[in-house]
This record gives C-alpha cells, structure tokens and sequence, in this order.
C-alpha cells in the first residue's frame, strides 16, 4: 500500500486570499473541494509546518468544502517564525474570523499532532461551530510530553538526540529549551537559521517508523525550518498556552460530538499513551490504533484511517 493508493487525488485550490489578523500578521487562507460540500476545516501541525497541496487530499473533493490556512509564522503567513502576538487563543479567534469571512456555519475539524491540540482546544470554545473532529498524533500540551520530546525521545533516536542537544554548548543541556530559545530568538540570522535547522531537523528524523532521510532534508530547509524551530520552542516555552489539563477537562463541552483519533502504535513525538488518555475522557470518539505506523500523517496506514474518517462522515455524519 502507498500514499498514492490510499488518498484521494490532487485537487486545484478554489479560492485563496489574505487575512490581516492584527499585529502586523497576516495568514495564507485557500478553499478547496466542491462549495456546496460539507465544510471542513484542516489544521496543520507544528505549531509552525504549514500546509501542502497533500492537505487537501484527506477529503473527497466532490464531497466537502475544505478550508486550509497557514497559521500565524507558517508556511506563507507573514512574518514567517514571528513569536510575537502568537498563541493559543489568538489562533483560535483567527480560525473563527476565517469562519466568518467565509460565511461558514458549521464545519467538521481536521488536525494532527499540533493541530489535534489546536482541534480541541477551538472546538472546547466553540463546540457549537463543530460538526465532529478527526484527530491524529494526540497532543495535549503538558509539561510531560515537552519533556519527552526534549530528552525522552533519545531512548529512540540517540544519535539524532546527540546532534540536536549537541548544536549547544554542553554546559547548556541541562535545560535544551531555554538553550534554543536564546538562539532561535537571536536577531542575527546566522545564529537564529543553524539552531531552526538542528530543532527541525531532529523532528524530521523521529516522524517515521522507518526513517526517511529526504523527510530530514526536508525540515532542514530553511523556510520549514525557521517556521517549525521558532514556533514550538515558543509554544514549548509556555506550555502551549493551555492550563494544566485543560483539554482533558474540557472534553465535557465536546463530548456530544462525533470523533475519530488516529494513532501510530510507534509514535515516538506524540506517544499513544496520550490517544488513550483522551479517548478515556470522550464517550464520542473512537481510537483506532495503527499497528505499523509512527508519526506521521504520510505513513500509509495512518492515511488510510485518516481518508476512511472522512470518507464515514460524508456518509453517515459520524464514524460508526
């Protein structure tokens, strides 16, 4: 089975434009798939990667209406990797004047890793603007995964860890997060673009169950990488902006809504643990463990889930 088999085919943008959202930012916004379709929303991960033309191929275009949006410092929002004016909550507003501009109602939410946060915690504030959710790569923003993510994932990826934790001074690494912000926040490009690379870099390495090593080259590019290692060490460096457990706790708000959480058994950046956490808490959502799969979204088996969610949606209104 290959990407290509398991997602529906490539789609033209319908409509694109610019959002000013305040703060000097501004936000990439498309539409694709068919107007009179259901609406959906796709939220990309990161916080910072942006999205493809591959993000519109969760949907079937000749049944929904899907609205993809580079978040602020993503992709081709302006100023890309910019940390000012930058959270949870204002990424929430954004998603709703988005909403609005559009003239949608409702809409079925889409989001993996990063944006399965980012999900939750739009739909917990608006659950009346939510049709369902179709999570992936469950992360709920505690103190534990970003600890995880900076030293646990070396139990995996040791010599990947060894060149991320070694891009700073070893005096440093007792505390890589706060080593990284002073770099990934240095005016001079020449200090602030090496660290982006190396953070990046090392995400790119662990996405995989098998490893990819043009995945790497990938998020080593300048562009991804500016976007992906200033933004999560900022989101990173205040707990993704959420209170301790607060999508946990607020899954009462959502709990009347459909949901699917698709989780790679070998998920070594978001592990499953978290999916099992979450699905424990929400009598509306269902887990579906992918047996050979890591992180991320382009590992067949997990794009297979994701297209089958959708696919259920559009022709029943849930995921039975």
């Amino acid at each position: 089975m290959t990407l290509d088999e398991v997602l529906h085919p490539p789609t033209e943008v319908l409509r694109q434009g610019r959002l000013a959202v305040g703060d000097g930012h501004e936000l990439h916004w498309e539409t694709c798939g068919t107007p009179e379709g259901i609406p959906a929303l796709f939220l990309h991960g990161g916080p910072g990667a942006g999205i493809s033309p591959t993000s519109r191929r969760f949907f079937d275009a000749r049944r929904y209406h899907v609205t993809l949006f580079d978040q602020r410092g993503a992709g081709r929002s302006t100023p890309l990797g910019a940390t000012h004016a930058n959270t949870t909550p204002l990424l929430i507003d954004d998603i709703e004047r988005l909403r609005v501009l559009l003239g949608i109602e409702r809409w079925l939410v889409f989001g993996g890793s990063w944006g399965s946060t980012l999900a939750l915690a739009y739909a917990q504030a608006h659950p009346q603007r939510c049709l369902g959710l179709v999570l992936r790569g469950i992360w709920l923003g505690s103190q534990e995964e970003i600890d995880w993510w900076l030293y646990g994932m070396r139990q995996f990826y040791p010599r990947e860890w060894e060149a991320f934790a070694g891009h700073v001074g070893a005096e440093e690494r007792g505390d890589l997060l706060a080593a990284y912000q002073r770099r990934l926040t240095h005016p001079d490009p020449a200090i602030h673009t090496p660290a982006a690379r190396a953070w990046s870099r090392y995400e790119g390495a662990c996405l995989h169950l098998v490893p990819r090593p043009e995945q790497v080259e990938a998020f080593g590019a300048d562009a991804m990488a500016l976007g992906v290692g200033r933004l999560e060490a900022h989101y990173f460096a205040h707990q993704a902006f959420l209170a301790p457990d607060q999508l946990l706790n607020g899954m009462s708000r959502i709990a009347h809504l459909p949901g699917v959480i698709v989780q790679g058994r070998y998920d070594v950046i978001c592990p499953p643990r978290y999916a099992h956490a979450l699905a424990d808490v929400w009598p509306g959502g269902q887990l579906r463990m992918v047996i050979e799969a890591g992180h991320s979204s382009m590992e067949p088996g997990i794009a297979a889930e994701l297209v089958a969610a959708t696919d259920r949606f559009a022709r029943t209104g849930g995921f039975a």
